[in-house]
This record gives structure tokens, sequence and C-alpha cells, in this order.
């Protein structure tokens, strides 16, 4: 099955932590980044809605497991928003927590996005991410978000860039350009998103990878 209609997308549920996120079956996709990278506004641009994933003038208001669902057992998930928000510290590694045990217990995580400011790329914590799921073998597709705020020369210097840098994870990882504002890129998205999601096969029993 292909071509899933993320324009039907709604909330499920949010949750501090995976003891209190829903049964681990079916197929996630998680959405993760820095606190400023435009994560609750691509979630918003692939859905078509304005107000999906709530979206903040002050980074890091995603301080919880948000998930949405696609259709029955196809998730979306968006994951707190790391390395920049303005809060204790105690609250910081609480996000963490939460963010290491999502992604390292959670056997129905099927492919990690990570967006990146296509101005600031790959910082640290952007690199450990992308270097977990490749360790993980969770592929992964770096989405440069808001290419609209560079000419169109610097934006493929960068893409080009981030790129050759990638190939040092020696994974499944693929980088895209992307903006929010002006629509660049959501085809890329969905059809990685129709991939990874169409990898698995609804059965009687559950879920299959075909």
């Amino acid at each position: 099955m292909s071509g899933w209609n993320y324009h039907v997308t709604h909330f499920v549920t949010s949750a501090p932590d995976i003891r209190h996120l829903p049964t681990d079956s079916g197929v996630e996709v998680a959405f993760a980044g820095r606190s400023n990278a435009g994560k609750s506004s691509a979630l918003n641009t692939l859905t078509n809605q304005k107000s999906l994933a709530r979206t903040s003038k002050t980074p890091g208001r995603t301080q919880l497991i948000n998930l949405f669902e696609v259709a029955d057992g196809i998730r979306l998930v968006d994951l707190p928003g790391y390395g920049y928000a303005e809060v204790p510290e105690e609250m910081k590694l609480k996000w963490q927590r939460a963010l290491a045990e999502y992604l390292q217990k959670r056997d129905s995580l099927k492919g990690l996005v990570v967006l990146m400011d296509i101005r600031h790329p790959m910082k640290e914590l952007d690199q450990q991410m992308v270097q977990w799921a490749v360790t993980s073998h969770i592929p992964v597709l770096v989405l440069l978000t808001k290419a609209d705020k560079l000419a169109s020369g610097a934006r493929k210097k960068q893409l080009n860039l981030v790129r050759e840098l990638s190939q040092k994870f020696d994974g499944d990882v693929q980088i895209e350009l992307f903006s929010s504002l002006k629509k660049l890129g959501v085809d890329k998205l969905t059809q990685k998103l129709d991939n990874w999601f169409s990898t698995y096969s609804i059965t009687a029993e559950g879920f299959e990878e075909s």
C-alpha cells in the first residue's frame, strides 16, 4: 500500500516518556531536531494543517513525545526538541532522557526525519542523532529547513556540503532541501514516508515486513 493521505493525520496523545505511549506496534516515523529547526512547521506543512503540531516564536515548546496517526497503525511522532530551549537544566535533562529512551527502545520506530536549519547544519547534537540512527540500522532523512532563507546558489552549496559530510556515517542517510514557507521538499518528504510505511504490509496478525 502506498500514497498515504497525510492530510487526515490527527493527534493521538502526548506522553512524558515511552511508558505513557500506546502499545508498541504498527509503524512509526519520528521527527527530531534542534528546538529552532522548524520541526512543528514541517509537520503542519506535510499534513496541510495549520496547528496540528504546535508552533511558537519561542523555540523548545515541544516538551513531550507527541503522537499523530495517519492511518490505523501508521503514526508520525514529534520528539522533544534538543539543544536550545531556555529552561532549567533539570528539565532539559528530563527531555533528553525521554528522547533517548524512545529512540533506543521503541520497536515500532522504522525511520527518523532529522531537521536542521540550512544555515547551521550538522551541529554536534545533530550528528549524534544521525549516528545513533545509523548504528541502530534506522534509515534517516535529513531535511535542511528554512531553505527559502538562502539564495539558490547558496542553497545548492549547503546541500552538497551536507551530503558530502553525511557520507562519513556510512548508512542509509538522505539529505534534502525543505521550506515550510515555500512548500519546498514536501514531495521528497512524502515519497520517503510512503516508502518507509509501505515497507510494512498489514496482515491479519499485525504488521510484517513485506
